[in-house]
């Protein structure tokens, strides 16, 4: 995952775990877009196309691929062809710089991320095929870069939101740089490479910190094995002006650690209760990653008591609740107060306060990242019930599941998740939701239409996020 000085070798012709990343030229990575949008979906779908354009070649005029192998490759886990397109139209409008300089000559060029982009649906029985192409002026530097970036499809396939997967390339850029310490910018130029957002002019810096960066240096710490990420923050007299960030190696862990069952357990019942309080994915899973699991559980206990009181007033919004009683430490108190010691309108107050905190910077989601949110609950669903159903298993069929799984997956893996896999096994926090994933896909293969997402969504009552 370093930074290399030599273009990557010719293509080859089987792909191996090691071959599962992508040579991502170094000024592709802090993307900042100068119109258009960027999104986590729009971001892997780039990286699939630019490993399969590399394995092709530069000489190649226009990339050809199946689209269902770019579906997976993308971690996209959809057939929604409209929602592909979406995301597709959102590179074609995005545009980046490119600068160099020479003793005599200084080259700077502003074009698209993405080309012209085909979708070619051939008729019953035979392959959907998407093709592509970049623009002429850099896509030599995108397919054959001279200065770029390993990264490892696998562990940015498993990145939750926009900003972790920007600082995880990031990181993994300057992993093995002298100083570790990423590029010096200004707070808005941080805000759109962070969101891929080109609208950005103003930024509430304290926002930016709570909302966006803090989030996804705790996504990072928990799902990343190789390193972790500080941010430094430069002030000019009290004001933060400035920011960068340092990339920290993670030491090598004790072997009393190692040995630690419960260390990396990652515990998706859990999220699966923040969400059902209608905390959205994102969110929960930075709370899982940040606050103490005992404490977690014990508040959610305290607001399902909550809601279970027949003589306390009902909960407007159980998710500003639950935060409220997360920050004040409810879950201290043993039983409920009557229902006149809490009035209502204090009640609704502290909803409506935890509801004035929403990050600064969310927008409005369009259907097609609506429908892929419920997808993604829907999936983590399932890989509850797949944990669930395996820690219910005698030890010969547990160890029966792993053997099928080491056998079927663990050659596919990236080789920090395999790693993590033979060390940790379904502990590890690194290895374990794509041992969960593939559970529940083994066990209940059918892909869900989004008649079922819909269901499911008013079901869990998601259906408003």
């Amino acid at each position: 995952m370093a930074e290399e000085d030599a273009p990557p070798s010719a293509p080859r012709q089987a792909p191996t775990a090691d071959e599962q990343s992508v040579a991502k030229a170094n000024e592709a990575i802090a993307i900042r877009p100068k119109r258009g949008r960027l999104t986590l979906l729009s971001r892997r779908i780039y990286n699939a196309l630019l490993y399969h354009s590399q394995r092709q070649g530069v000489d190649e005029p226009v990339y050809k691929l199946a689209l269902s192998e770019l579906i997976g490759d993308a971690r996209f886990n959809s057939n929604n062809t409209e929602l592909l397109k979406a995301h597709l139209r959102d590179m074609q409008a995005t545009t980046i710089e490119w600068s160099t300089s020479g003793p005599a000559l200084k080259r700077w060029v502003s074009s698209q991320l993405l080309g012209t982009v085909t979708i070619e649906e051939q008729g019953r029985g035979r392959a959907c095929m998407v093709t592509w192409r970049y623009p002429e002026e850099i896509k030599e530097r995108l397919v054959r870069p001279h200065q770029y970036t390993r990264v490892l499809l696998e562990i940015s396939g498993q990145m939750r939101s926009y900003s972790a997967a920007v600082l995880y390339e990031i990181g993994a850029r300057y992993l093995t740089s002298p100083g570790r310490l990423s590029m010096r910018e200004d707070v808005v130029w941080w805000a759109a490479v962070l969101t891929g957002r080109s609208d950005i002019k103003e930024v509430d810096y304290r926002f930016l910190k709570r909302d966006v960066i803090s989030k996804a240096l705790a996504e990072i710490d928990a799902l990343c094995e190789d390193f972790s990420i500080e941010l430094i923050e430069h002030k000019r007299g009290r004001k933060i002006e400035e920011i960068q960030f340092r990339v920290v190696p993670k030491a090598q862990q004790r072997l009393g650690e190692i040995q630690n069952a419960e260390r990396n357990v990652f515990d998706l019942a859990l999220v699966g209760r923040l969400i059902a309080l209608g905390i959205k994915q994102e969110e929960a899973q930075d709370l899982y990653a940040t606050t103490d699991e005992g404490q977690l559980r014990a508040t959610l206990d305290h607001v399902d008591q909550r809601l279970r009181s027949p003589t306390m007033p009902e909960l407007k919004s159980p998710a500003a609740y639950f935060k409220d009683a997360l920050k004040k430490g409810y879950a201290a108190i043993k039983s409920l107060p009557p229902a006149d010691a809490v009035p209502p309108a204090a009640a609704a107050a502290a909803a409506g306060a935890t509801s004035a905190a929403q990050p600064a910077m969310q927008q409005q989601l369009s259907p097609s990242d609506r429908m892929q949110r419920i997808r993604e609950l829907w999936e983590n669903d399932r890989m509850a019930q797949a944990r669930a159903m395996f820690s219910e298993m005698q030890p010969p069929a547990q160890g029966e599941l792993r053997g099928q799984f080491e056998t079927q997956r663990l050659e596919q893996l990236a080789p920090p998740i395999a790693r993590a896999w033979r060390r940790d096994g379904p502990a590890s926090r690194v290895a374990a939701s794509t041992f969960y994933k593939w559970v529940a896909q083994t066990t209940w293969p059918e892909e869900p239409s989004d008649r079922v997402l819909l269901d499911f969504a008013l079901q869990r009552g998601v259906a408003g996020i």
